[in-house]
């Protein structure tokens, strides 16, 4: 038993005397002692929290290599590599986390939605649960601010911009056919399903200078990195039906989207204006498929579409309807690769292929185009510190235009053009405090077509005035190559170029917020033409110019009233424009001053319902009365849209979904056709442009099949 106490006290002993003390102390950038940090070292249970004093000591009985961590919520862990028997006292330094909550944002000119945004105007998807939307990305996004709504296109007219200006990307890659093909003064649809995207983000300006030629606004859209759990939706609808499944795996996973659309039955019972030979029809398709490579993600998406149509429409100018078919093919490939390279090294890397094919008939006429494009990307982004971070890249884009045109009985007019565009990009995120940050950029690019460099700085700084509030500028310069419609008949015109202008005020608390912003662009080098429309017998130029300034209110509340959840968007536009071929600078037919919009969903429970009413009004939008003097001194008639949305659970994952677009059937006009010369009496005769029918009805059935037994459709609808 002796002998026992001794050997016993001797192993106490000499596990007391191997301990080795760590001790030192932790301080902020301005040397300011920090409390509460908690020091240890890694995979041990050994170390400290420090006191007032920003001191800290413990023992440990750890040997030779080994890391010491320091964390505190708010601030970047801090590791350090020791040598516990060589360890002496020492003072760590500890750097606020600009990635928390509370850290300033870049906001002028953005809103995002969902991808994890710390500050986010909308939930992910949120967009298109819209009512009227009918699951269109890019017609939810006209609830937005800044966003014209033209109801003869469908397409985004941003902040004074046409269509045209406005580009699409996914994952950073561009799109270059983003709108399903249709007639005139008939809207097309965005091509892409929501289903498949986790947040998008909307730039109505100020953008990054890793994006370029889109003299407007961009739109990027960013795929699911991984599905929650494999699971199976599917849609019954009155236009059709759809299957989109998702399936997971240990390091990859795949989802795919298909949709069959007829609106030949819905026809037939809902009269429309127009005379169909052929009703649209449609099959489509995209997927994702997604695997991890080492320290990365490689993603890889496809979609394809296939439509066709006849109708005949009425043209002033004509006593027997004009016949128009159209078919259309078109194929999107898009690959990413993104990740980590070596520590603090991030890489992305990418390629994009788009076809898009248009056999059209008028009448007995024929014409055919179709476009080829190709995108190239690659980017790296250095994390410095936490307080800088460099983004540098380059791309290449190439584009390859044909058409061909053929009258009765006469022969046949080829045109088209090519273009290669070589882009540098450089982009600096600096962190001066939690309070002030600012993004300073550079791209330059030269386009084939013009064979001249652009020079285009940006830059953007905010500034956090309280804990939930901050303001924002932001400054840019944006070039364009010619839009198709002129390249394809002069393909050596100048940039379009302009210049933005922005101050963005935002406040976000718990479910409330609110943007103001306010700006100003100024156009140069815009086309202009000299035939009623464009042509191969047009003389073009780039003697164009113009301006746009406004101002742009949203508010969102999902918190006041419980189940509601609602958002309010104002936006006032000035715009004027001397291009295409008008006579003088005016403010262009697509441009309404004014445009508000009402969002509002609201949960049911005793109904087991989500109930949605979705508002729009747009004041008159200009129009040139050839029988006044005056150019374009007319308007129309306010526009007004008010749409109905109603979400049944008939079960935890069966919803029967009910909506109805223009509910009180308002005849919007958006405009006027007028004759191409006057009758007996010297008058102009004109038709109006209208929306094909008073309303649009909706009904669809949608059934999840997933692991979990809950997750439904709810939020896409």
């Amino acid at each position: 038993m002796q002998n026992f106490i001794i050997i016993l006290v001797s192993l106490i002993s000499f596990t007391a005397f191997s301990q080795t003390k760590i001790s030192g102390k932790v301080v902020n950038k301005k040397n300011v002692p920090m409390a509460s940090v908690n020091v240890f070292i890694e995979g041990t249970y050994d170390g400290a929290l420090t006191n007032e004093k920003g001191e800290f000591s413990f023992e440990t009985d750890a040997k030779q290599n080994q890391i010491l961590k320091f964390t505190l919520n708010g601030f970047l862990d801090v590791t350090e590599n020791i040598v516990v028997e060589e360890y002496i006292y020492r003072v760590f330094t500890l750097f606020q986390d600009m990635n928390t909550i509370e850290t300033v944002v870049i906001s002028a000119g953005t809103i995002k939605a969902g991808d994890n945004s710390k500050v986010t105007a909308l939930k992910p998807l949120d967009i298109v649960t819209t009512a009227g939307s009918a699951g269109d990305i890019v017609a939810a996004l006209e609830t937005m601010p800044g966003v014209n709504a033209v109801g003869e296109s469908g397409k985004l007219f941003v902040r004074g911009g046409e269509a045209g200006e406005t580009q699409t990307y996914i994952d950073g890659i561009r799109v270059a056919q983003p709108y399903g093909a249709s007639p005139n003064n008939i809207p097309a649809r965005g091509r892409f399903s929501p289903f498949l995207f986790k947040g998008i983000t909307f730039s109505t300006g100020g953008y990054s200078a890793e994006y370029g030629d889109a003299l407007s606004s961009v739109l990027l859209l960013n795929t699911v990195d991984e599905p929650a759990e494999n699971q199976t939706h599917i849609s019954v609808m009155r236009v059709g039906g759809g299957l989109n499944k998702s399936k997971k795996w240990k390091n990859s996973s795949i989802s795919f989207n298909t949709s069959y659309i007829n609106l030949k039955p819905y026809y037939l019972i809902a009269p429309q204006s127009l005379n169909w030979n052929k009703a649209p029809e449609s099959i489509a398709g995209e997927s994702v498929f997604r695997t991890k490579i080492k320290n990365g993600l490689l993603k890889v998406y496809a979609a394809f579409e296939n439509s066709s149509m006849n109708v005949n429409q009425k043209d002033i100018n004509y006593t027997n309807k004009i016949k128009f078919g159209l078919t259309n093919n078109n194929l999107y490939i898009n690959s990413i690769y993104k990740g980590d390279i070596a520590p603090a090294l991030q890489l992305q890397t990418g390629f994009s292929f788009g076809y898009g094919s248009n056999k059209i008939g008028i009448n007995t006429d024929k014409l055919h185009n179709y476009e080829r494009a190709l995108h190239y990307k690659l980017k790296l982004r250095k994390t410095f510190s936490n307080m800088f971070k460099l983004n540098v890249g380059g791309e290449f884009f190439h584009t390859n235009f044909d058409e061909n045109y053929q009258a009765f009985s006469s022969y046949r007019v080829d045109y088209g053009y090519q273009n290669n565009t070589v882009a540098l990009f450089t982009e600096a995120e600096v962190f001066l405090s939690q309070k002030l940050a600012f993004n300073l950029g550079l791209r330059s690019s030269n386009a084939s077509v013009v064979d001249e460099f652009t020079l285009e700085p940006r830059l953007s700084v905010a500034y956090k005035i309280a804990k939930k509030s901050q303001l924002s500028l932001a400054y840019g310069s944006f070039y364009q190559t010619a839009n198709s419609d002129y390249l394809k008949f002069t393909p050596n015109l100048k940039y379009e170029n302009t210049n933005h202008y922005i101050m963005n005020y935002l406040f976000n608390n718990d479910g409330k917020m609110f943007r103001a912003e306010v700006y100003f662009k100024e156009y140069d080098n815009l086309v202009k033409f000299d035939t009623t429309v464009s042509n191969y017998t047009s003389n073009f130029n780039n003697n164009g110019l113009g301006f746009a300034k406004g101002l742009d209110l949203f508010w969102r509340d999902s918190k006041t009233f419980k189940g509601l959840d609602y958002w309010i968007t104002y936006s006032f536009i000035d715009s004027k424009r001397d291009y295409r071929n008008y006579e003088k600078q005016v403010t262009p037919s697509f441009i309404a001053n004014h445009n508000f919009s009402v969002v509002t969903k609201y949960w049911v429970d005793q109904l087991k319902s989500q109930i949605g009413l979705t508002y729009n009004f747009n004041s008159g939008r200009p129009y040139d009365n050839p029988n006044e003097e005056a150019f374009m001194n007319q308007k129309t008639k306010s526009y007004n849209n008010l749409s109905l949305g109603w979400s049944y659970l008939i079960s935890q994952q069966k919803i029967l979904y009910i909506s109805v677009t223009n509910l009180l059937g308002a005849n919007n006009v958006f405009g006027y056709q007028y004759a191409n010369s006057p009758d007996a009496s010297g008058t102009f005769q004109r038709q109006a442009v209208t929306q094909p029918a008073s309303r649009f009805f909706f009904v669809g059935f949608f059934w999840t099949i997933s692991d979990n037994k809950k997750t439904n459709q709810l939020d896409q609808l």
